[in-house]
């Protein structure tokens, strides 16, 4: 047999078995791993995309809510689980985050895992009470400028993307809002919606039943297009404040070293789910936007994350040690 014959036969031994693999994956359950509590907007769409993948696969997917630590002790978790394609974690900004706003982690947010698909995306508001003497972004701006420091916004927690959004605010149109941190969402916006605080960026969701509701006002959308689910609220670069962008996003990875046929299924059966319109409508209905990218758009939105985030906490006081 000629040298390359032998190269050819090697070849296609070695790739059988990963082939082979592949197209019987997956022959158990899968546990999908969330870093968040039971009932959140990560939450829902997890749950959702896993009903339908139980459905494609015949075989049950497991959600496993591993709450605290800002997402990073469910990120290890996900990190050190084997590489077969049965446990697979939910990726999202807070990750991205943590490598700048964390001394030391024990994982890896791009060595420790391989990139899947981007699921979805929520752009952040950002909403004021009535109280707050401005009517739009434009005046918002003037009046934190003749009062520097008088105005305050809430965050869900220090070195999560609604306070870093509140730093690349000041930053950008050179003002001084004062940062409250809080332990989550909900005792802060419990603050926020009777004027205790004055500002905070939130999430479709949870901002649009009260701006329709008039107990907040809509200052303007953290992203390069309007929200579905409020599409008479403009975008911040809309109204003078371009660079401001940032979205509570939902992705899939699993841990590096799994099988690229593995990945390539996961994502095509995943994508396929997200392009199923009853998926579409219900996430629209959420104010989520469906993404479903590549593996690498994905890998590469990552690393897009990580180095945007990391300017912006190298200027402030979001790191915790």
């Amino acid at each position: 047999m000629k040298p390359w014959s032998r190269v050819m036969v090697l070849l296609v031994v070695v790739s059988v078995p990963h082939f082979a693999f592949a197209q019987s994956y997956p022959s158990k359950s899968v546990r999908f791993i969330i870093p968040f509590a039971p009932g959140g907007g990560a939450d829902q769409v997890v749950r959702l995309l896993g009903q339908k993948l139980t459905d494609v696969w015949g075989q049950p997917v497991i959600i496993d809510n591993r709450a605290g630590a800002g997402g990073n002790i469910a990120a290890e978790i996900g990190a050190r689980a084997a590489p077969d394609g049965y446990t697979v974690f939910h990726f999202n900004v807070a990750n991205a985050i943590a490598i700048s706003v964390h001394k030391k982690l024990s994982y890896d947010p791009v060595k420790d895992f391989a990139a899947v698909t981007q699921l979805a995306s929520s752009p952040f508001i950002l909403v004021g009470h009535p109280s707050v003497k401005a009517q739009n972004i434009r005046e918002l701006v003037a009046l934190a400028k003749s009062s520097p420091g008088s105005l305050n916004y809430a965050s869900s927690g220090k070195g999560g993307p609604s306070h870093l959004l509140g730093e690349l605010l000041n930053s950008i149109a050179q003002i001084n809002v004062i940062h409250v941190s809080y332990a989550s969402v909900a005792p802060a916006m419990n603050d926020l919606l009777p004027g205790r605080i004055q500002l905070m960026f939130v999430i479709p969701a949870v901002a649009v039943p009260h701006i329709k509701a008039e107990r907040l006002r809509a200052y303007g959308i953290a992203a390069s297009k309007r929200s579905t689910l409020a599409p008479d609220v403009p975008t911040l670069a809309e109204s003078g404040l371009a660079g401001i962008e940032g979205s509570a996003w939902y992705g899939m990875v699993v841990p590096t070293n799994t099988s690229p046929a593995i990945i390539a299924k996961l994502a095509k059966d995943t994508i396929g789910i997200l392009q199923q319109p009853d998926v579409q409508e219900r996430l629209s209905r959420q104010g989520v936007e469906v993404i479903g990218s590549q593996p690498a758009e994905f890998a590469q939105f990552i690393k897009t994350e990580i180095s945007k985030f990391a300017r912006v906490v190298a200027s402030s006081d979001a790191r915790f040690d």
